[in-house]
Parts: C-alpha cells; sequence; structure tokens
C-alpha cells in the first residue's frame, strides 16, 4: 500500500485540489466522498477507489494528538464498514476510539479539541462530531466507557456551548484541575458573541447523532433549538453567510460547508422531531438548501473547481480557504443526497 498518499482538502486560486497528509483533520472525508459515490452509483470504480484511500489512513488509528481521529478515521472507514462490514475495519475503528479517548479528562468532563493553543482545556463545538466514533465503538466491542465519555462530552456541551436563544459559542475554555468555565470564545467566527455558521451547523448534526445514539430527549431538545437558529436566520436561497451576525452580512461569503452539513442534520433530525411543525420547518429547510446547492452558483460544475460545490469558507478571521471549494462541503453534500434520496424512497 502506498502510504505517502495526499488527501484534498481545498481548492486554490485555479481551482485545483491542494492536498494535506493522513493527520490533517480533514483527510478522512475524500475517502468518505468516495463511499458515499460507490453507494450511489453502484459503480465499483469508486469502491475500489475507496478503499485505496481509506488504507492510507491506516497509521491514524493510534494517532493521540488530535480530538479529529472521529472525522479521519470514521468518515473513511467508519462508511466502508458500514457499506461492507469487515474484521479489519472493525479492529482499525475499536483502535481509533481508544485513541480518541485517551483525551477524555473526569474533571472537566470532555475530550480537550486542541493541544499547545492559547487555552487551557479548549472544547470546541466542532468536536461533537467525533462523538460518533465512541458511540459506534461502545455498541461493536469497545465497551461502556466509551459510551459514557461520549455522553459525558455532550452533556457538557450542552451546558457550556449554548446561549438561551440556541445559538452557540465557538471554543468553551475549561481549567483542567477543576472543570470550571474560564472564558467562552471563537476562533473561526467574527466575534465572541457571533454565531458561526459553520459551528452552529456541528451542533444541529452533533446533538442529533448524540440522540440517535442515546435517545436522550435533551439532546433531541438541544439538536432542534440549534436547527431553529440556524433555520431562523437563513437568507432566502438558504445557503447562510459565513457568521450570522457578521457587520455588513450581504457584503459577506457564503458558507456551503455549512448548509451542506445542516441539511444533511436536518434530514435525520425531521425522522425524530415529536412536533410536526418542526417536521415541516426541517423539511422545506433542506429542500431550499439542496435546491441551491444543485445550481449556480453553488454547484461548480462548468467553473474551473474541482470540487462538487463553490463558495465555501474555512476560516475567515485567519484570512483562509475563503470562496473555496472544501473537502468537507462536498462530502456533507453527497451524505445529504443519500439521506434526502433514502427519504424520498420510503
Amino acid at each position: 500500500m502506498d502510504d505517502t498518499l495526499l488527501y484534498p482538502r481545498a481548492t486554490d486560486s485555479n481551482g485545483y485540489w491542494m492536498k494535506v497528509a493522513p493527520g490533517d483533520w480533514t483527510s478522512g472525508f475524500f475517502p468518505g466522498c468516495l463511499w458515499y459515490g460507490y453507494e450511489l452509483t453502484g459503480d465499483t470504480a469508486f469502491r475500489n477507489a475507496a478503499e485505496r484511500w481509506t488504507a492510507g489512513l491506516a497509521g491514524q488509528q493510534v494517532n493521540v494528538h488530535t480530538h479529529d481521529v472521529g472525522f479521519i478515521m470514521f468518515d473513511s472507514y467508519g462508511n466502508g464498514y458500514r457499506i461492507h462490514p469487515n474484521a479489519e475495519y472493525k479492529n482499525i475503528l475499536l483502535r481509533s476510539a481508544q485513541s480518541l479517548a485517551t483525551r477524555f479528562n473526569p474533571k472537566v468532563g470532555c475530550i480537550r479539541s486542541w493541544d499547545n493553543r492559547k487555552w487551557q482545556f479548549p472544547v470546541i463545538i466542532d468536536n461533537m462530531m467525533n462523538l460518533e466514533l465512541l458511540f459506534w465503538a461502545s455498541k461493536n466491542g469497545g465497551g461502556q466507557d466509551l459510551y459514557d465519555i461520549a455522553f459525558s462530552h455532550a452533556l457538557k456541551t450542552m451546558e457550556h456551548h449554548f446561549r438561551s436563544d440556541g445559538s452557540t459559542y465557538h471554543v468553551v475554555d475549561y481549567d483542567s484541575a477543576t472543570g470550571r468555565v474560564l472564558s467562552r470564545e471563537t476562533h473561526q467566527g467574527y466575534a465572541d458573541e457571533s454565531v458561526w455558521a459553520r459551528g452552529q451547523a456541528w451542533a444541529i448534526y452533533g446533538f442529533t447523532m448524540s440522540y440517535r445514539e442515546t435517545r436522550d430527549p435533551q439532546f433531541l431538545q438541544t439538536a432542534e433549538k440549534a436547527a431553529a437558529y440556524f433555520i431562523g436566520h437563513l437568507p432566502t436561497d438558504g445557503i447562510p453567510y459565513w457568521d450570522f451576525l457578521v457587520p455588513n452580512i450581504e457584503r459577506q461569503p457564503r458558507d456551503v460547508s455549512a448548509a451542506a452539513i445542516a441539511a444533511s442534520a436536518l434530514i435525520e433530525l425531521s425522522t425524530y422531531t415529536k412536533n410536526s411543525e418542526n417536521k415541516g420547518a426541517y423539511e422545506s429547510a433542506t429542500k431550499k438548501i439542496l435546491s441551491s446547492l444543485c445550481q449556480p452558483p453553488y454547484l461548480a460544475e462548468g467553473t474551473t473547481s474541482s470540487g462538487i460545490l463553490n463558495h465555501a469558507v474555512g476560516n475567515y478571521p485567519a484570512h483562509s480557504e475563503i470562496d473555496v471549494s472544501l473537502i468537507y462541503a462536498d462530502y456533507y453534500f453527497l451524505e445529504s443526497l443519500r439521506r434526502y434520496q433514502r427519504m424520498t424512497l420510503q
């Protein structure tokens, strides 16, 4: 196996993919796109490519230096195992979950997000997405402790990342010795008290998934609060600006990654809600978002981009990956198409 594979992350000014090493947080999304391509089309060429690019990530199962081992491994090996269960993929996923669990601090009740940053024990809203690996592992031979870690992290995030209106903070910093909240800030949003669009989408998705895995009603309520804020602040075409509260918003770039993540989450959330009005709102928003993503200017077909979607924003405050194609926008777009297809066929 070629272990020097580099993985698409974002397009450059000419529309070509800029590539990253297997340890980058985005590396699992390209294999995941290939698995979804196989699932949507049945074309074995997608499966063969998915297997090759997934195998290139095998070394990440022992990566204890990032909370994003969940993204890296579950979007690649997780989709592969879901489509074609096998012992090799299962064992790799279980080992990956153990690696992720090493970042849990019982005093804080959360998995540490970043190392070597300005915060003592930072937890970002994105980290909700990595819990799916732990929930899966706990049900597939990994042990109750993995479930307990994931549940604790979701509970603490619910308690400390949300404002009363259902919007979310990006970063909560904790005292690692006592678990006390030190600050609530942003890293990729406009300001500490603004609402970063992709972070809000992560919240909808993460708590919808947590409800699926636990059936705890407080997680469903939290997902619905996050969804209400997101939907209530969308422009008419359903594609959010990169931050919901940035000044001069109509002059700001859109973020299709936030739109695609939210669309996928809302499809699932619509199957769990007990409120028929909410169900209608989720289905309507999903249709609006997907309709916009499937046509110009957001669909990249006919442009110079190598991606599927145009007009994504990675990290605006850092002047990084602004108005480009992003591999994770493409991944969640494909996932939302698969989920929507299955929903309409039922």
